[in-house]
């Protein structure tokens, strides 16, 4: 029996909140995967650092799914010894489960649409398929290159994403819960409570390491 798709849903989660907490148990039950590997990056190569360190970002994930077993906080980024950039992340998932297991890497629209900037970003679907998460009724526009990417890997449906390895991009619509992490290191930063927008653990996390200004109030 064939084992179930390897799937990465990364990001900065700086901090992580309920948007992403949502979003990865819903492709958990559509994939029909048993779980979703959530990935923190390293030392983001794109981001500048708002103030928690990666160790500290994975922690909060850790904190946030520790009762989800359906959810894993996966730390390859952290340990690696290679510039965060995720083809490597990729390169090296492959070289861990083998050559035939299918790999899905979930992405934002946003992400997509500034794919340019990712290193070898043309070579991402070499180790791995591309779940891009779209919001209903948004059509972004893209320049030549990159939509000449999609429409050489494009399918519609989800379940071919296991029939190979890699090399396919599926676009996937979910509905957002209105979140962001800018948005909550704001009201932190303002003083406010950002309780119902992240885990109480992850809030109690933040005080106790006084990240984003917490206690500077």
């Amino acid at each position: 029996m064939q084992k179930p798709p390897l799937v990465l849903f990364g990001g900065t989660f700086d901090p992580i909140h309920f948007g992403h907490l949502r979003t990865a148990l819903e492709l958990q039950e559509v994939l029909k995967v048993p779980q979703i590997n959530l990935v923190p990056a390293g030392e983001p190569v794109h981001k500048v650092s708002t103030g928690a360190s990666a160790a500290q970002r994975f922690e909060m994930v850790r904190l946030a799914i520790d009762s989800e077993p359906a959810l894993v906080a996966d730390d390859c980024e952290l340990i690696s010894d290679e510039r965060c950039y995720t083809i490597n992340t990729l390169m090296n998932k492959r070289a861990e489960v083998g050559e035939a297991l299918p790999i899905i890497l979930v992405m934002g629209m946003d992400s997509l649409l500034g794919i340019k900037r990712w290193f070898q970003w043309q070579q991402l679907t070499d180790y791995c398929h591309l779940l891009i998460v779209a919001r209903p009724s948004y059509e972004p526009e893209f320049d030549s290159e990159i939509q000449s990417f999609i429409d050489q890997r494009k399918v519609e449906d989800l379940t071919e994403l296991s029939t190979r390895p890699s090399g396919y991009l599926v676009m996937h619509q979910l509905t957002p819960m209105n979140v962001s992490a800018t948005k909550v290191r704001e009201i932190i930063k303002q003083g406010s409570n950002p309780r119902f927008l992240i885990p109480d653990v992850v809030w109690d996390f933040i005080k106790t390491e006084r990240l984003y200004d917490a206690n500077e109030r």
